[in-house]
C-alpha cells in the first residue's frame, strides 16, 4: 500500500522537475538566439552575420510598408539586437528584486498588452517577442496602424518613433514634446535609418539572389 508521505514527496519531486524543465527551456532559448551584430553603425554588415534577418524586414515592408532601414533602426534603438532583453528591475535595499518597470520584451520592445492585439490582428499564437522574423513584422504592423490613426508617413521615422513609444493618441496629444528622452531617441532613429538606408542602396544586391530558387532579375526590387 502507498503510504502518504510518499505520494507527498513524488509530487514534490515532479514539480521540482517541471520547473527545472521549464527554466532549461527558458535558458536554452537565449541560448541558441543570434548574438547582437558587432558593427551595428552599418546595416551591411549586420546583414552579412545574419542574412535572414534581411528577408524577414523585406517580407514585413512588402507587407506592411515600413521601409526596411527604418524597422532595423527602431530595433537598434530599442534592443540593441538583444532577443531577449527586458527593463532592469528595481532593487529595494541594493539586493531584493523588485518588479520590472513595464512588460516589454524582445528585439521590438513590445509590451504585453499592444502584444497581444497583433497576434489578435496580424499574428498568431505562435509569434514570439524574441524572434527576429516577428519583431519585425510587428513594427511593420504597428507603423501601419500609426499611419492609419495618426497620419503619419511611413517615410518619416523621427515621427513614427513617437508614436511608437507613446501611442498614436499620445502621438497626437504631443505628449512627447515634453519628454527630451523621447526626443533624442526619435532624432537617433531617424538620423541611423537614413544612414541604414544610403548603407543599403550600396549592398541591398547581395541579399536579394542568393538563395537557389530566387531567380534574377525577378527577385531584386
Amino acid at each position: 500500500m502507498c503510504h502518504p508521505v510518499d505520494n507527498l514527496v513524488l509530487l514534490s519531486t515532479l514539480r521540482l522537475l517541471m520547473v527545472l524543465c521549464a527554466v532549461l527551456a527558458v535558458s536554452g532559448c537565449a541560448t541558441f538566439a543570434p548574438n547582437p551584430p558587432e558593427d551595428q553603425s552599418n546595416i551591411c554588415e549586420i546583414f552579412r552575420e545574419q542574412p535572414s534577418w534581411y528577408d524577414y524586414a523585406r517580407e514585413s515592408e512588402e507587407k506592411w510598408g515600413t521601409p526596411i532601414a527604418t524597422q532595423m533602426s527602431f530595433i537598434q534603438q530599442e534592443s540593441s539586437f538583444r532577443s531577449h532583453v527586458r527593463p532592469d528591475r528595481k532593487y529595494y535595499l541594493g539586493f531584493i528584486p523588485g518588479p520590472r518597470p513595464s512588460s516589454a520584451k524582445g528585439y521590438a520592445q513590445a509590451q504585453d498588452p499592444v502584444w497581444e492585439e497583433y497576434e489578435d490582428q496580424a499574428g498568431s499564437l505562435f509569434a514570439r517577442r524574441t524572434h527576429m522574423k516577428h519583431a519585425t513584422d510587428f513594427i511593420g504592423w504597428y507603423n501601419r496602424r500609426s499611419q492609419q490613426q495618426a497620419g503619419i508617413s511611413l517615410s518619416n521615422p523621427e515621427h513614427l518613433y513617437y508614436a511608437y513609444h507613446e501611442g498614436a493618441g499620445g502621438y497626437q496629444r504631443g505628449s512627447y514634446r515634453s519628454k527630451p528622452h523621447v526626443l533624442r531617441a526619435g532624432s537617433q532613429v531617424a538620423a541611423r535609418a537614413n544612414r541604414y538606408q544610403a548603407q543599403l542602396n550600396a549592398c541591398e544586391a547581395e541579399f536579394q539572389c542568393r538563395k537557389f530558387y530566387q531567380v534574377w532579375p525577378f527577385c531584386r526590387s
